[in-house]
């Protein structure tokens, strides 16, 4: 690649026009100190910080789960999900494509056919399949949800 062309990208780059309406959520009795966004050009998230937080709330040691949304937009939804041993997601169905990553533990995700997933697995299903989750110990699963516009 030359340098003109490399110019050309940072000035075509510099030169868009992105305009969105930043969205954050509230605070809430579960988390008062919120005003984190949802929706912006650019989200960083800290899935460790994220996930210690959920361990620490009321929410989490008075349930089997807890969840936090930590992106939602038009078209992709993304939540972090805690789940304690021999918790479940009832079998369900979602309005588009989801991808479910272990970040910690162990669970079985369960349509027409059981897979077990780990730390560092991922799997992904198109919409309207009926699924379920059992935490075989305690875990925490990232699900991205695409839906169209």
């Amino acid at each position: 690649m030359n340098n003109k062309l490399i110019v050309q990208n940072i000035i075509y780059i510099t030169n868009l026009n992105i305009t969105m309406e930043n969205e954050q959520n509230d605070a809430t009795p579960i988390r008062p100190e919120e005003g984190r966004d949802l929706n912006a050009p650019l989200i960083e998230m800290n899935l460790d910080k994220l996930i210690r937080q959920m361990k620490h709330e009321k929410n989490w040691t008075d349930n089997n789960h807890n969840s936090i949304t930590i992106f939602k937009s038009d078209t992709m939804r993304i939540v972090l999900i805690g789940l304690h041993k021999d918790a479940q997601l009832k079998p369900h169905k979602a309005n588009g494509v989801i991808s479910v990553q272990v970040l910690e533990g162990k669970v079985d995700f369960i349509t027409e056919q059981t897979t077990i997933l780990e730390k560092g697995h991922m799997i992904a299903l198109q919409e309207n399949i009926v699924h379920g989750v059992l935490a075989l110990k305690e875990s925490f699963l990232l699900l991205t949800l695409a839906v169209k516009k």
